[in-house]
C-alpha cells in the first residue's frame, strides 16, 4: 500500500518525467533556464568574494549530490564516520536537519526527537556516537561543534554541495542508478546544478552506475534492532508461529527496501510506502497489532515513539576499497598540511 499525498503525487510525477526528455520536461525547460542562471550567478558571487566563504579549523568533507531526491548520502556518511573513527581520527557531523520543526542550532543526542533535529542526524548520532550538530547554516553548525568538541579533526557535512558559504576541503558526490536522469536542471530535470562539475570523488551507490566513478555495495544487515538497541536475527522473524511481517518505509525509494527484505527470504504479508521523511504523526499502532512491523533505521527514530515494538533493519553501505584508499590518501595530505602549513597540497577537484 502506498499512502498518497499531494506532495508525493507531484514527486512521483516529476520523478517519471525526469527519466527522459518528454513533453512535461520540455514544458518546464524555460523555468530551468532561470534556475541555472540564478545558480550560476550565486556561484559567481562567491567566487568574486561578494558573498563570503567562511572556514573552520577542522577539515570539512561534504557528502552530497547534484540530483534531487535521496541517493544514499546518509548511509555513506555513516560508513565514512566509522572508517575515520577506525583510523583514530576525531570526527563530527553537521547537517541542516531536513524536515525538523525547530530552526535553531543544536547538538543531537541519542534521545533527541527527530522533529527537533531531523531524522537523518538523529540516525547518524545513534548509529555512530559521533558528535552531530544541526543548524540552518552549516557554518553555524560547524562552529558550534568545534566549540563543544575543540579536538575534532574532520567534519563530515551530510548534504550541502550547493551550500557554498562553508569552505570545504573535499567534495564527495553521490549518485544512485538514476545517474543524472534526463540531464536537465530543476524543474525540467533532476539536476540541482549542471553536471559534470568539479568534485574530488564520485561514488555510485546503485547497481548500475551511469558513468565513471567508484562504487559501493548496499546490503541489509542480517539482524534487526529493537528500540532498546538489542538485536534479533532476521531468520527468527519467520519461525513457526511468528506474526506476519508488515514492512514500512518512508524513504526516497521504499520499493528498494521491500525488495531487499524479500531477497533475504522474508515473506512480507503487507508493505506500506510513505513519503520521504514522513513524520508518522498519524500512525495508529492499534491498526497493526497483528503484525511484526519492520522498517528502516531512518524511520525507526520516529516510528518507535508510536510503535515501540517495531524492528529496524540497518542498511549497510560499503564503498569499494579503492574509494577508501583514495580518500585516505587525500586526507593524509590535507592533515599533514594542517600540521605543517609550509607543505603545499596538490589537492584539486576532479570528476572521477
Amino acid at each position: 500500500m502506498t499512502v498518497a499525498t499531494p506532495r508525493s503525487l507531484l514527486q512521483r510525477t516529476l520523478t517519471r518525467a525526469w527519466t527522459r526528455r518528454g513533453p512535461l520536461a520540455w514544458l518546464l525547460w524555460p523555468i530551468s533556464l532561470l534556475f541555472v542562471t540564478l545558480a550560476a550567478l550565486r556561484r559567481h558571487l562567491y567566487q568574486a568574494g561578494l558573498l563570503k566563504v567562511r572556514r573552520v579549523r577542522a577539515l570539512v568533507i561534504v557528502v552530497g549530490n547534484v540530483v534531487a531526491g535521496g541517493s544514499g548520502k546518509t548511509p555513506v556518511v555513516m560508513a565514512l564516520v566509522r572508517h575515520l573513527q577506525a583510523r583514530g581520527l576525531r570526527v563530527g557531523v553537521i547537517s541542516r536537519g531536513y524536515g525538523r520543526r525547530a530552526t535553531n542550532c543544536r547538538e543531537v543526542f541519542d534521545d533527541s526527537l527527530s522533529s527537533e533535529v531531523g531524522d537523518e542526524p538523529a540516525l547518524i548520532r545513534r548509529a555512530t556516537s559521533a558528535p552531530v550538530f544541526v543548524a540552518a547554516r552549516r557554518f553555524d553548525a560547524a562552529s558550534a561543534l568545534l566549540a563543544r568538541y575543540p579536538d575534532t579533526q574532520v567534519i563530515l557535512c551530510d548534504d550541502g554541495l550547493q551550500h557554498l558559504g562553508l569552505h570545504r576541503d573535499l567534495e564527495i558526490c553521490v549518485f544512485d542508478d538514476r545517474g543524472t536522469g534526463n540531464g536537465l536542471l530543476l524543474p525540467a530535470g533532476p539536476l540541482r546544478e549542471p553536471w559534470p562539475r568539479a568534485a574530488d570523488l564520485v561514488l555510485h551507490t546503485g547497481a548500475r552506475p551511469a558513468f565513471a566513478g567508484f562504487t559501493a555495495v548496499r546490503t541489509l544487515a542480517r539482524h534487526a534492532l529493537r528500540a532498546d538497541g538489542s538485536q534479533i536475527a532476521l531468520a527468527n522473524l519467520v519461525q513457526a508461529g511468528a506474526k506476519p511481517l508488515l514492512a514500512v518505509a518512508a524513504i526516497a525509494k521504499p520499493e528498494d527496501f521491500f525488495a531487499m527484505l524479500q531477497s533475504q527470504d522474508l515473506p512480507l504479508a503487507r508493505t506500506i510506502a510513505l513519503p520521504d521523511h514522513y513524520d508518522f504523526d498519524s500512525w495508529l499502532r492499534n491498526e497493526y497489532e497483528g503484525y511484526t512491523v519492520i522498517c528502516t533505521e531512518k524511520d525507526a527514530v520516529k516510528l518507535w515513539l508510536k510503535q515501540p515494538d517495531a524492528l529496524a533493519v540497518p542498511l549497510i553501505v560499503t564503498p569499494e576499497p579503492a574509494f577508501m584508499a583514495r580518500l585516505d590518501d587525500m586526507l593524509s595530505v590535507l592533515l599533514a598540511s594542517r600540521l605543517n602549513p609550509k607543505l603545499s597540497s596538490t589537492h584539486g577537484h576532479t570528476t572521477s
